[in-house]
């Protein structure tokens, strides 16, 4: 995904991070499409997931060759994007998953951010297990008999429990708190990105291997093998309120886009694009199928799936 959990520390030390150009991990790519005119500069955070990439990379493409906006990407975490709001580094977030901490402190509190509506995807996080182990285990995908097969997902770096996979640590996950507050017999280990948990489910369904891990839709990879999601306790409105009492599933989310307010009250071209752009799951999941597994450039990818949509493009367009 997707996605922030929040470490202790960040703060005056990470926004001092943003302010300079040397920011790690930081990508820049300017325009190479048409005259600057009425647009200016475009700064978009990418967080560290292919559905995001697609976002960014076909919003970059469209401010670029039809807005003619000079467009700067940024690898950045999700809260220390955020910041990036206070500190005139970062312009727009194109994939927000709920967030509602951060939207109290930058929206509410520092006021540096203002929210830009949907982006039209709806989001899902759970708890999955290969197609193969659901087969052969029915029972396997109700939380309440995960501990009868604990045993089964032991690993080194779980020890006698079972191993629960989750992705980059920066993701949104209440994991560690339901494996607690559910009285399961599992750690959660952090396989540390996006790819490392593809790469887990891949191999576990094609060596008929036990795994059991944090996914989430919309996602390429569920096209492919059709992971089988573990039924949590039922999401009810705030049942996650306290993380350290979380017991319940994740809710839906309705991705949403998170502007900056000095940006959002110049309202240039830029700002309009962001506030109109919305697809679909398929949408993404096409976009970042191409860019994940096709190995397109994201600004190749970017500019297949444009020219493929016109009409779509054309209702964002200022």
């Amino acid at each position: 995904m997707m996605r922030s959990r929040m470490a202790a520390g960040v703060g005056l030390a990470l926004a001092a991070v943003l302010a300079v150009s040397g920011c790690g991990g930081e990508k820049i790519g300017k325009s190479g499409g048409g005259a600057k005119g009425d647009c200016g500069d475009f700064k978009i955070a990418i967080n560290p997931w292919v559905g995001y990439e697609a976002n960014a990379a076909v919003l970059a493409e469209v401010a670029e060759s039809e807005l003619g906006c000079d467009v700067t990407k940024k690898d950045l975490k999700e809260e220390v994007a955020w910041q990036g709001f206070g500190t005139g580094e970062v312009d727009a977030i194109v994939e927000n998953w709920g967030h509602e901490d951060l939207k109290e402190k930058y929206i509410e509190k520092q006021k540096t951010a203002v929210e830009a509506g949907s982006t039209g995807v709806k989001g899902e996080i759970g708890w999955y297990v290969p197609p193969w182990l659901a087969k052969k285990h029915p029972d396997i995908t109700d939380w309440k008999n995960l501990n009868k097969y604990a045993d089964l997902f032991q690993t080194s770096e779980s020890g006698d429990k079972g191993q629960l996979l989750d992705g980059d640590p920066s993701f949104v996950t209440n994991d560690e708190a339901l494996v607690k507050n559910l009285k399961l017999s599992y750690k959660v280990v952090y396989g540390g990105s996006e790819a490392a948990l593809i790469q887990a489910f891949r191999r576990a369904e094609k060596n008929k291997t036990p795994v059991i891990g944090y996914f989430y839709s919309p996602q390429w990879l569920l096209s492919e093998i059709e992971l089988v999601k573990v039924k949590l306790p039922p999401y009810e409105e705030g049942c996650d309120a306290d993380p350290e009492k979380v017991a319940c599933d994740y809710p839906e989310y309705d991705l949403d886009k998170i502007v900056s307010k000095k940006f959002a009250e110049a309202n240039g071209p830029a700002h309009q694009l962001v506030k109109n752009f919305q697809w679909t799951n398929d949408d993404q999941n096409l976009v970042a199928k191409w860019i994940a597994q096709d190995k397109m450039s994201p600004e190749a990818a970017a500019k297949k799936w444009v020219k493929e949509n016109k009409d779509k493009v054309k209702t964002w367009l200022p």
